[in-house]
Formats: C-alpha cells, structure tokens, sequence
C-alpha cells in the first residue's frame, strides 16, 4: 500500500463545519519523498479542516523534532519545530496554485493529498544554516574532535604572500 495514501482526505462526504485530522509523521513520510533532505522525524501534526459551502480553509499545527545535520561539524541532531500554516481551498474550474497558501481545485474534486503540503510546510522550518544549540553554559555542543580539526587545518593553512601586498594598500 503507498503510504501517503494515508493523508488523503476525502472531504466529499463530510459536512460543513470542523473537523479534525491528526498524523504522526516519522522516517517513513519523508522516505516517500524523493530528494528528500530530511530522513528521520518525530513530529505530531493536526489539521483542522473549516469546510463551507464554496470553499475549505485547512489549518495545519506542527510540533515535533527534525532530525538534521550541523552546518558547523556535520553531526547529526534533533532540531525542535512547531509552527501553524493555514491552506485555503476555493473551488474552481480547473487545478490552480493562486498564492503560496490558495489553491482551487475542480469542483468535481472529492478529495485532497495533504501530504505534499505537510512536506513543504516541515521542509521550510529548516533554517538554512543549522548548528548545534549551546548548551546551559553558552558552550557550543558541536563535536569538539570536528571543531579541533577544522582550528588545526585553518591554522596550517598557508597564505600566499603575494597577498601580503594587499594589505599595504590603502583604500580611503
């Protein structure tokens, strides 16, 4: 069975009001995705669906953790999320993205794959450079033995000295 099959919402059937819709997203959800950067997830997220007469507004709760790789040292960790986005759904002649959260689909739709949407919403509350958070001291919690080789390579680095030259220019 295809997994994400799992976040169709047939909302055909359903009356108007709100109604609830909860998933548990892990490993498997972000597997199903090809070029996926995140591989491992622990993360709750609940949707509260508004449906009315000439249209639906999805709201969508997220909290959990991302697992994910240190920028600085390339250790893996878990990043904490939670963050809401709100979808709404117009009815419409044919398939269409309006903005970032407006979509119109075909009145003769019966159903919505929410799963495209809940990727995109986790993907984006990656930040783009991630590092480990420091500690209750303020230390950074990378791994030391990366960081000491990173300050060992920096440090016997050569520098050409044809660019000492440059720093005899004065620019003002």
């Amino acid at each position: 069975m295809d997994y994400l099959k799992n976040f169709v919402i047939p909302f055909v059937g359903l009356s108007t009001g709100e109604h609830q819709f909860d998933y548990e997203i892990d490993d498997e959800f972000f597997a199903s995705f090809e070029y996926s950067e995140i591989q491992r997830a622990n993360v709750r997220v609940n949707i509260t669906l508004d449906k009315s007469e000439r249209m639906m507004v999805l709201s969508f709760y997220m909290v959990g953790t991302l697992e994910v790789i240190c920028s600085r040292c390339a250790g893996e960790f878990d990043l904490p999320i939670e963050g809401e986005e709100i979808l709404y759904i117009k009815y419409g002649q044919e398939y269409k993205e309006e903005d970032d959260n407006i979509i119109i689909v075909p009145e003769n739709e019966s159903q919505i794959n929410v799963a495209p949407f809940i990727y995109d919403y986790l993907s984006l509350m990656v930040p783009y450079r991630v590092v480990h958070p420091d500690d209750e001291n303020g230390q950074s919690t990378c791994d030391p033995d990366i960081i000491s080789r990173i300050a060992t390579t920096i440090e016997k680095k050569d520098i050409d000295p044809r660019w000492d030259k440059l720093k005899d220019l004065n620019i003002d």
